[in-house]
């Protein structure tokens, strides 16, 4: 039972292992086929373990593979649990990251560190799996660090260009620093409930509630810092956007399955605590709600296809954290699976134009240009159909159009803030227009006219390696919503058992009618307005497109109050005091003894006249002393 168990982790680690003792003597086609076979057999697991929780609602598989820390009170097991919430988590990882799997065979095709790369990605795959799997918040922070270190050697993949290089750093810092404030909320569960055990620490929180409220105050908020690093919210979502550097397919695995769900599952899995914690919630709510609009906005005025993704994930990821504020932890789960499909059909699809894009430079005799600059792109619908259409429906399921999958989770949380808290609702309300816009946008640069350069001209359609995850993945995007349709929301029965104060989703005839109404008019204006793509240009060139454009200036903030200040102290410490006083102290000495020992060297002159004459001075002296103190 423990092999079946941990199998979803060890396909991966298998796969992995296969690839790093015999890849170098493998094709580019064995080495992605077996890395892509170990997430489908990590995936066809968790399908299996799908099956047998469906046997009752307190169904549960755990394993305790042997101790690990045992320490007077503390002691913690490798433990692992596949309830009803993490093998929702499970099969989003494993399926979408094998159809990841997949389109990377096609994408990184002729890359010369294409073994590492596989590598690197199954290890992800099997990180993010211990992460959900995990029975205990330590070995939870285990499978934690381990997707940021994954993050940080596939976003910096291509580190031979410094950006790259650079942008790998910022996030590992940016996580580094939410990862303090989760270190000490799980020091503080400790000190609170003896134990770690999410069984323990959860049936102690609902006993002892009220007595115990301000330390599970505390220890949400610190466990949420470490939430807002990974899950990218304000302050610390500015990692996240420069993680575009990598490789599209990793983009597609770290912003659909893996690294930023940490955060959200986190608050999921601890939801017993968070609804004790109203005042941790309320904060939670906020900062989401805030995310959610100022990436969106950002969003607007992006020109890299990536990046407007990138802003994308970090608003799609406040609406999530904003329903995990609200209480409504179903509903982020839900948001969180929808978005899994169609955020990883954007990525996929813009990776496809990128890869198409190449090929048209290549075939427009080298012709050199940002493959990644929408201004560059136009009239790709027509040279990339099947690109187009998973594009178009991601984007669509994305705006909130219906019937698409992305309407009923955003209907669902906006729903919930309509009714619970209407300052979040305005937020929310607000990115809701502002996402259909820069949809709309990004389609009508990318598809819309004609070809605006000679690589644009010359795109072809990618090949079935990398159309056919896009098609699994569209399919997933139409058909999501139903896995919590209002009518029989199966999605809220499944998780009721294990997700605090799980409620059936609700439909409100007219909310949903008005927002699926502007999001159409703002798809409909964007794609009118952008058809002319020199408004992309101007509008990048204003006070408030660059403001936007950066982001609310929070990187410019941050380099201006804490990164050159760094530099400075950093400077002063290393120039000033290290070398100027530290060095120098200890040169200083050295240099003393050493022009001693040269003055005391000229005394060796090798003649014994001179040692004679040193003698007699010698003794003259001595005798002349002897006398004068006799008198």
């Amino acid at each position: 039972m423990e092999l079946f168990i941990l199998s979803p982790i060890l396909f991966p680690l298998l796969g992995l292992l296969v690839n790093t003792i015999w890849g170098r003597r493998m094709s580019e086609r064995a080495i992605g086929g077996v890395a892509t076979l170990a997430a489908a057999a990590s995936f066809a697991v968790s399908m299996m373990m799908f099956g047998r929780l469906t046997a009752s609602e307190d169904a549960r598989l755990a394993a305790t593979i042997s101790p690990w820390i045992s320490a007077g009170a503390l002691n913690v097991s490798f433990g692992f649990l596949v309830d009803r919430l993490s093998i929702v988590i499970m099969l989003i990882v494993t399926g979408v990251g094998t159809l990841i799997h997949m389109f990377s065979v096609g994408y990184m095709h002729g890359d010369e560190r294409f073994q590492r790369y596989f590598i690197y990605l199954n290890l992800f795959l099997a990180s993010m799996l211990v992460l959900v799997m995990a029975d205990n918040f330590l070995v939870l922070f285990m499978g934690w660090e381990l997707v940021g270190l994954c993050s940080y050697l596939l976003i910096g993949f291509w580190f031979k260009n410094l950006k790259n290089a650079e942008a790998g750093r910022k996030a590992f810092v940016v996580n580094r620093i939410g990862d303090v404030g989760f270190v000490l909320g799980i020091l503080l569960i400790f000190v609170t409930f003896g134990s770690l055990s999410f069984a323990d620490v959860f049936a102690q929180a609902e006993a002892q509630g009220e007595a115990l409220a301000g330390a599970i105050g505390l220890i949400t908020l610190l466990l949420f810092i470490g939430a807002a690093g990974k899950s990218a919210q304000i302050p610390l979502f500015v990692w996240l956007p420069d993680a575009m550097a990598g490789p599209t397919p990793v983009s597609a695995l770290i912003h659909a399955a893996t690294m930023v769900t940490a955060g959200v599952y986190m608050m999921i899995r601890a939801s017993v605590l968070y609804e004790l914690a109203p005042a941790t919630q309320a904060i939670v709510a906020i900062i989401g709600a805030l995310t959610a609009l100022v990436a969106g906005t950002s969003a607007l005025r992006q020109l890299d296809i990536k990046k407007v993704l990138a802003y994308s994930t970090v608003s799609q990821l406040g609406y999530m954290v904003t329903a995990c504020g609200l209480g409504a932890f179903i509903a982020a789960d839900f948001h969180l699976l929808t978005h899994a499909f169609f955020k990883a059909a954007l990525f996929l699809a813009a990776g496809s134009v990128i890869h198409g894009m190449e090929h048209g430079m290549h075939a427009a005799h080298g012709t050199h240009l940002d493959a990644q600059d929408m201004r560059h792109m136009g009239g790709l619908a027509r040279k990339m159909p099947v690109t187009f259409v998973a594009f178009l429906l991601g984007g669509l399921a994305l705006a909130g159009v219906p019937p698409l999958s992305g309407f009923f989770s955003k209907d669902e949380i906006l729903l919930d803030a309509f009714k619970h808290n209407l300052p979040v609702f305005a937020l929310l309300a607000v990115s809701s227009v502002v996402t259909a816009f820069y949809v709309g946008r990004q389609l009508a640069l990318v598809f819309a006219g004609r070809p605006r350069s000679d690589a644009a001209a010359h795109v072809v359609e990618s090949n079935w390696l990398m159309t056919v995850p896009l098609i699994a993945l569209t399919i997933g995007t139409v058909f999501a919503g139903l896995f919590n349709f209002p009518a029989t929301h199966p999605l809220t029965d499944w998780l009721a058992p294990v997700v605090q104060h799980g409620e059936a989703p609700k439909f409100d005839v007219v909310l949903a009618a008005v927002f699926s109404a502007l999001a159409i008019g703002a798809l409909a204006g964007a794609w009118f307005l952008y058809r002319n793509p020199e408004r992309a240009q101007a509008e990048a060139e204003t006070g408030l497109g660059r403001f936007l454009a950066k982001a609310w200036y929070f990187d410019d903030a941050y380099k201006s109050a804490i990164v050159k200040p760094f530099y400075v102290i950093s400077t002063v410490c290393a120039q000033v005091i290290d070398v100027g006083m530290i060095d120098g102290a200890v040169n200083g000495v050295g240099r003393l003894f050493r022009n001693l020992g040269g003055s005391l060297r000229s005394v060796q002159t090798g003649f014994v006249r001179n040692y004679g004459l040193v003698m007699l001075v010698g003794v003259v002296v001595v005798v002349a002393y002897f006398v004068l103190n006799a008198r």
